[in-house]
């Protein structure tokens, strides 16, 4: 495994996340934006931020596994949310943590989340985008 998570000693420790991922490896991987669509571009979740999260990332596991690779090759993950509120991000939470039991794996590399007012198509509620890292 090419990254490393690590909570260091003089940084508050968030139990959501790692705040450090140390990567090596010769490929890296940048994954567009993945919201709650299905394989047709259908919306799954509708008004649902905890769906929409736990779709968006099995949505990016599946890119990382048209590449050979896996969520334990996550670097770094962004989520972009809707008029993001404290009771928003436990449904992310709720979200992400539904996903990694799915895919059977843990999901806590170092994560930025950032409030939007919009995403690119209505109904929209959260976006992933990541970075992951290959030997």
């Amino acid at each position: 495994m090419p990254v490393k998570l690590v909570h260091p000693e003089n940084v508050n420790r968030v139990e959501v996340h790692h705040q450090v991922a140390v990567a090596q490896g010769s490929r890296i991987i940048h994954l567009a934006g993945q919201v709650s669509w299905d394989t047709e571009g259908n919306l799954v979740g509708h008004d649902d931020v905890a769906a929409q999260a736990e779709k968006c990332f099995l949505n990016v596991a599946a890119a990382l596994d048209a590449v050979d690779a896996t969520m334990a090759d996550l670097a770094k993950v962004t989520v972009y949310v809707v008029d993001l509120d404290e009771q928003k991000a436990g449904q992310i939470v709720e979200g992400r943590d539904r996903a990694a039991a799915a895919l059977g794996v843990e999901l806590q590399q170092p994560s930025t989340w950032i409030g939007v007012t919009a995403l690119a198509a209505p109904g929209y509620l959260v976006e992933v985008d990541a970075v992951a890292v290959l030997p």
